[in-house]
């Protein structure tokens, strides 16, 4: 082996990550909001960059002012009333009588109301919050209890057990055994260990069954309900319709601001000295490897739509249940690109399709083996089969994991494990056999 130290020219071919690839792999991957965010943060930081978004128009008071009018009488006046935003709050002091209320309590209601969780829960420590306050244990004992009487039942509730035993006070206060239950057997009756309560209490599983069924009709999170959330809605990336020439692919690019360069400043400029020259040019790159990455973007994300159309054509016509096994690499192998880039195209992205809307990431399953070995199925339709397999069983003798094993097995032809049925139970939201035994 040769140590000596010298010189070498040695030629080589590798890929350079440059900023530019950098920004076109990430405007792949972006979402239209942050596609739309992306562009407008660069329009600010480049003023040959222009935002034109179709969504708005230029205003003209005297126009804006002539419609306004019209639209004033056309519409009902109902329709004129502001929705104005009410704080959880006013809500909760709306329900007391103020005049009873003294400044010092009201002036602790509001405090534990402005420290309630998302949920209603009161999580801190009064004796804290009453030094705090100056003001005494008791007091900031009553003012809880206070807002535990109010709507909707269970508010200020310091744990679950709390919170449900304060929706059983007023929901149904005569129901002796369920509050019973819950405050000595909570975790037992959790855990379906009813058997062990039934002995102890000398009541019947029938009427631990019957308990257990009024539990489920209470609300372990009531403070959700005071939360007002504006509805949220997908705006799909790609569309999928039925035409009489078959299934069509269409991008939807409403959503995204277009683009413009703005050469009224470029001529404007472009002749000032050297330093400022070099400035335009530099912008002017950014702006063409942009309106380059976003028109690779839009070229990438419909070859992948094409490909998974194409291979999924019955899921498209009559719905998600004819969904076939398929994975990002057998995408990517056929349109020649590398499976992180079919990954990075389906990221947070939605499509419309004739039987509803879905993920892009929704398409991509595993393979499930079946007993002709010339066919397959998706880890989507196994589940579809056994969250139909529980819905039909005997929910006194519900079906063991081995059990819907051997099921999918003889009806299906699915060849599953019971870890494998484990595990799509506990995604599915289905709890074991167990837990699911009903006593009448």
């Amino acid at each position: 082996m040769n140590l000596k130290a010298g010189l070498w020219q040695q030629q080589t071919l590798k890929l350079t990550m440059t900023q530019e690839l950098s920004q076109a792999i990430a405007l792949l991957q972006y979402s239209a909001l942050e596609l739309t965010a992306f562009l407008e943060n660069k329009a600010l930081e480049n003023p040959l960059m222009q935002i034109e978004n179709a969504n708005e128009q230029p205003m003209n008071p005297l126009i804006d002012r002539h419609r306004r009018k019209h639209q004033k009488v056309e519409k009902d006046w109902i329709e004129q009333i502001a929705d104005k935003p009410v704080s959880i709050e006013d809500q909760l002091l709306s329900q007391l009588n103020l005049k009873k209320v003294t400044a010092e309590e009201l002036k602790v209601l509001r405090y534990l109301i402005q420290h309630l969780d998302e949920n209603g829960y009161f999580t801190d420590d009064l004796g804290e919050i009453a030094k705090k306050l100056k003001v005494s244990d008791e007091l900031a004992e009553d003012c809880l209890v206070v807002i535990q009487t109010l709507d909707p039942a269970g508010l200020g509730a310091r744990n679950l057990q709390e919170c449900l035993l304060l929706q059983l006070e007023q929901v149904n206060p005569n129901n002796e055994l369920a509050k019973k239950i819950i405050s000595d057997y909570f975790i037992p009756f959790a855990e379906k260990k009813w058997k062990q309560i039934a002995k102890e209490l000398q009541v019947s599983l029938k009427e631990i069954q019957d308990v257990f069924d009024e539990i489920q009709l209470l609300n372990p999170k009531p403070g959700a309900i005071l939360g007002k959330e504006s509805a949220s809605y997908i705006i799909p990336d790609v569309i999928v319709e039925q035409t009489p020439a078959g299934l069509t692919v269409r991008m939807f690019d409403d959503p995204i601001p277009k683009i413009s360069f703005n050469d009224q400043y470029y001529k404007k400029f472009k002749d000032q000295d050297q330093q400022v020259n070099r400035f335009l040019q530099d912008k002017v790159q950014d702006y063409q490897w942009i309106l380059k990455s976003i028109e690779q973007r839009k070229e990438t994300l419909s070859k992948v739509v094409t490909a998974i159309v194409e291979r999924q054509p019955a899921f498209f016509q009559k719905g998600p249940q004819y969904l076939v096994p398929m994975t990002m690499k057998e995408i990517a192998t056929e349109l020649e690109i590398h499976e992180s880039t079919v990954s990075r195209a389906v990221r947070e992205k939605y499509v419309q399709t004739p039987v509803g809307t879905f993920t892009l990431k929704s398409f991509f399953t595993s393979t499930i083996q079946t007993v002709s070995d010339d066919e397959n199925t998706s880890s989507t339709q196994v589940k579809n089969a056994i969250s139909k397999l529980i819905q039909q069983e005997n929910k006194q003798k519900p079906l063991s994991d081995q059990e819907i094993v051997e099921q999918l097995k003889t009806t299906e032809g699915i060849i599953v494990s019971r870890r494998t049925i484990a595990k799509y139970r506990d995604q599915l939201g289905i709890p074991s056999s167990s837990k699911r035994k009903r006593f009448d």
